[in-house]
C-alpha cells in the first residue's frame, strides 16, 4: 500500500557542483558551468528521477570581486537564473523550476511579469525563491553604500511578496475569454487595478498576464532567522534550510509549523527542505574517497574567505586553530552565523576544522556512504519529522546529481518513500500543494 506522504525532492543547481573545489576535480570540466546543454543535461537527469524541481540560487554581485582569492571560486560564476529557466523549460516537460530574485533590487512589478511569464510558458512549472540580500558587495551595484539593515530587509520583502501575490490575482478566473463573437480578449469586470500604496511600494497594477496555470506561481523561501520564520509563516510554500542535525531539524519545522498555524495558514502548506550533499558510491571507501578527493583540493585562502564573508569576520587575523569568534555583524546572513557559531561551539571546532566543514556545503548536512546509507538517514529524517523533503547539493556535477538519480531514488522507491512517476503536471501537482484561489472567490467560499 502506497505511503499517504511521500518525500519531496529538489535538485539544487550550481554550477560544476556545490563544493568549492568542484571545477578543480578531474571527473568535471569546468568549461561547462557556461554551457547550457550542461544545465539541460542536468535537468533532463533530474526530471527522468522524478525530482520535483530543479533550483538556483542567486545573487547579484561578484562574490569577493576580482582577486586572486576570488578566482579560486568557480561556484560563485551565476548566469541570471530567469534567463537560464526560460532556455531549460522547452527542453523538459514536468520538472518544476525554481530560482531565486532578491526582493531588495528588483521592483515587484518586474518579478510578478517575469514569473508569470515562466508559469505561462512551461505549463504551470514556476517557483519564486525570495531573498532578500546579504552583502554590501550587492548594495554597491544599485547605488548603495550599504546593504539596508537586516529588520528593514524583511519588512520590506513581506510588503513585497504582497505586491506580487496581488498582481498576480488582479486577473480573476475565467477572465481572459477571447470571445470573437462579442469581439472582446477579457472581461474587464474581471482584471482589477491593485492600486496599492504602502510604506514602500506605490503600484497600479493590473498585471499584463492572466492568471497562470498554477493560479501563481509556488513561494519558496530561504530564510531561518527570525524574520525570516516570520516572512515564511504568512507567504511560503516551501522553505529551504540549513540544518546540522535531525534534532534542529525537528525543532526548526516545527517552530514554522506553529508560526504558519499562528498566521491562519494550514501547517501542510509549508514544505520544508533542507540542503543534502550526498557522497554517495556502490561502497562506503568509494563514497569517502570522493570526499577526501574534493576536500584535498581546497585552498586554505578560498576556504577562510568563504567563511569569513558568511560570517562578517576577517579569520585570517585570527588563529586558525583557535576559537572561531563572534560574528562582527549580525546584519547579513543571520541564519548561517549563527549555524556555524552552535556548531562550533557544541563540538568544539576549531577555525581551522570549521572551514573544513563549510568547504563542502556551506552549512548544509553532508553524508558519506552507500545508497543504503543515504536512504536510511533521509527515510530516519523524514519518518521523525525532520524535513517533508530533500534539496540535493551534488558536490560535482553532473556527477553528484547523476549517482543520487540511479543508486539513491530507487532505493527510496523500492522503500515507497518517493514517487515513481508525476501524478501531475505543474509543480503544485508535485507538491502536493493547492492552486490558490483570488481573494474574491475565497471570500465567496467562506
Amino acid at each position: 500500500m502506497a505511503r499517504d506522504r511521500q518525500m519531496r525532492l529538489g535538485a539544487f543547481l550550481m554550477g560544476v557542483g556545490h563544493h568549492v573545489s568542484a571545477w578543480l576535480h578531474p571527473s568535471v570540466d569546468p568549461r561547462a558551468l557556461t554551457e547550457l546543454r550542461h544545465y539541460v543535461h542536468l535537468a533532463q537527469v533530474a526530471e527522468r528521477a522524478k525530482f520535483d524541481a530543479i533550483f538556483f540560487a542567486d545573487n547579484v554581485a561578484m562574490f569577493g570581486g576580482p582577486s586572486e582569492i576570488g578566482a579560486l571560486a568557480a561556484p560563485i560564476y551565476y548566469y541570471e537564473p530567469l534567463s537560464l529557466l526560460a532556455a531549460i523549460a522547452p527542453q523538459t516537460e514536468r520538472i518544476g523550476l525554481v530560482a531565486t530574485v532578491s526582493a531588495t533590487y528588483l521592483p515587484p512589478y518586474h518579478l510578478a511579469r517575469k514569473f508569470a511569464s515562466i508559469d505561462h510558458l512551461s505549463g504551470g512549472r514556476a517557483g519564486w525563491n525570495c531573498v532578500t540580500s546579504g552583502s554590501d558587495a550587492e548594495a554597491h551595484n544599485f547605488g548603495l553604500d550599504h546593504q539596508p539593515e537586516h529588520a528593514h530587509r524583511y519588512a520590506r520583502a513581506g510588503e513585497y511578496v504582497e505586491v506580487v501575490k496581488t498582481l498576480w490575482n488582479s486577473w480573476e478566473e475565467g477572465a481572459l475569454i477571447a470571445d470573437r463573437e462579442a469581439r472582446r480578449y477579457y472581461d474587464p469586470t474581471r482584471v482589477h487595478p491593485i492600486d496599492h500604496e504602502g510604506r514602500f511600494f506605490k503600484v497600479a497594477g493590473p498585471l499584463q498576464l492572466d492568471r497562470t496555470p498554477q493560479g501563481h506561481p509556488v513561494i519558496v523561501q530561504a530564510g531561518s532567522s527570525d524574520d525570516g520564520v516570520a516572512l515564511a509563516a504568512t507567504t511560503a510554500e516551501r522553505v529551504f534550510t540549513a540544518q546540522q542535525s535531525r534534532d534542529d531539524a525537528i525543532a526548526f519545522r516545527q517552530r514554522l509549523r506553529d508560526a504558519t498555524a499562528a498566521n491562519g495558514r494550514d501547517p501542510d502548506e509549508i514544505l520544508v527542505l533542507p540542503g543534502i550533499m550526498p557522497f554517495v558510491a556502490e561502497t562506503r571507501e568509494a563514497a569517502q574517497r570522493y570526499h577526501d578527493e574534493l576536500q584535498e583540493l581546497v585552498d586554505p585562502r578560498i576556504g577562510i574567505g568563504l567563511v569569513s564573508g558568511l560570517m562578517g569576520v576577517d579569520l585570517s587575523q585570527h588563529p586558525l586553530d583557535g576559537p572561531l569568534p563572534e560574528p562582527a555583524s549580525t546584519e547579513g546572513w543571520q541564519s548561517r552565523q549563527k549555524l556555524f557559531v552552535d556548531t562550533a561551539r557544541a563540538e568544539g571546532l576549531t577555525i581551522r576544522q570549521l572551514i573544513a566543514r563549510v568547504v563542502t556545503a556551506r552549512g548544509h548536512k553532508t553524508i558519506i556512504g552507500t545508497p543504503t546509507d543515504i536512504a536510511d538517514l533521509l527515510e530516519d529524517w523524514f519518518a521523525a519529522g525532520a524535513a517533508d523533503g530533500f534539496n540535493i547539493m551534488g558536490p560535482t556535477l553532473p556527477q553528484g546529481l547523476e549517482a543520487f538519480a540511479e543508486l539513491v531514488v530507487p532505493e527510496l522507491q523500492r522503500r515507497d518513500l518517493f514517487r515513481t512517476e508525476y501524478a501531475g503536471r505543474t509543480l503544485r501537482d508535485h507538491l502536493g500543494l493547492a492552486i490558490p484561489r483570488t481573494p474574491a472567490l475565497a471570500a465567496a467560499a467562506e
